[in-house]
């Protein structure tokens, strides 16, 4: 039986015989995530961890699109412009949205994640922490926040420093789009079904079932890994600890696409990037790697390149974003001290280390 949602909510929460199920509800903005979303999934799973009737959750997207195209940057950029606020309620909302990674993460209850369609961003903090990810064949997982003069954030560093070889960093890189083979590949999804099947699956779990074994039995094979054939050049030239020479040595290789793509994005953010990647190879867990991007993303948030990269991309839509500094020459240890400030006492504390 499925209870009844609020229609009008931002996050459909209803059961469905032993699932608890979660669907984001903004299908317009591809379900981009909102603080109100945020505490709305914290909330169901607060009760379902004590709900013996709930054996699984379940989180998918509403509409045709995909799961989620994450955070809501429009209200992060407002809310940095606003002086009574200089950026206090975007860093209220990065520490819910970083705590709830963590929590799915760790919650004790199968979590089951229906990646279907674009995932990217806050979508990948909501589903690629643990099992099950189920993707399709039509899933497109990115990280393309340095486009937006950002971070990968939501445990994104994490996620993509431990993916084989140098594949993190190109992906984070260039905003690359990973397929479902990919996915599986990288170790950003565990099973990849058909999306007609989708619904099985979710009855499958509503019954009751074991959902390694309801996925196992509708598993289709992706096919290999387009990435995987380009693990050589990859490795070779992402090795590099700076910028400037991963793009020559991706255009001595004659890969001009994945270097017109670094120099497309915002030279500050590449070089934080990399370093927060290089960083997150040491870091002893997930929630370690978040407190380390809240520092980040904060700092980001307060930084002009994020507004004009959000302006460019997502409001005058021109792409045509003027960067500061412009080029990576120009990102000097005087400009990455003053981007280090962007934080404030007043942010709130993480609490997660």
């Amino acid at each position: 039986m499925i209870s009844e949602p609020m229609i009008s909510e931002s996050v459909l929460v209803r059961r469905q015989g032993a699932v608890g199920r979660l669907t984001l509800n903004r299908p317009r903005s591809l379900n981009a995530l909102s603080l109100d979303m945020i505490r709305l999934i914290a909330a169901a799973l607060d009760e379902w961890e004590h709900d013996d009737a709930v054996r699984t959750v379940v989180l998918d997207g509403a509409g045709e699109r995909g799961l989620c195209a994450g955070g809501d940057v429009r209200f992060m950029v407002e809310d940095a412009a606003d002086p009574a606020s200089e950026g206090h309620q975007a860093a209220v909302l990065l520490a819910e949205e970083y705590r709830l990674d963590a929590r799915i993460a760790r919650y004790p209850k199968p979590y089951v994640a229906l990646m279907d369609g674009v995932v990217m961003g806050g979508g990948v903090g909501l589903s690629a922490h643990r099992r099950l990810r189920v993707a399709t064949p039509r899933t497109r997982i990115a990280m393309p926040e340095v486009t937006l003069g950002y971070v990968p954030d939501v445990g994104g560093t994490w996620l993509l420093a431990h993916t084989p070889g140098e594949i993190g960093t190109h992906v984070a890189l260039t905003s690359a789009r990973l397929t479902a083979a990919d996915a599986v590949y990288c170790g950003l999804a565990d099973v990849v079904v058909g999306e007609e099947t989708l619904g099985a699956l979710v009855e499958g779990l509503a019954a009751g079932g074991d959902p390694d074994e309801v996925a196992g039995r509708l598993a289709v094979d992706p096919g290999p890994a387009p990435i995987a054939e380009a693990r050589d050049w990859i490795d070779a030239a992402y090795s590099a600890e700076d910028p400037s020479e991963i793009v020559a040595a991706l255009r001595d290789g004659g890969h001009h696409e994945p270097a017109d793509a670094i120099g497309k994005a915002s030279p500050l953010a590449v070089t934080v990037t990399l370093r927060a990647l290089r960083e997150a190879r040491a870091l002893p867990d997930l929630e370690h790697a978040l407190a380390a991007e809240y520092r980040l993303s904060r700092c980001c948030v307060r930084w002009p390149d994020f507004t004009e990269g959000v302006r460019a991309t997502l409001v005058d839509r021109n792409r045509a974003p003027r960067w500061c500094p412009s080029t990576p020459e120009g990102v000097t240890d005087d400009v990455l001290a003053r981007f280090a400030e962007g934080t404030r006492d007043s942010d709130p504390v993480l609490g997660l280390t």
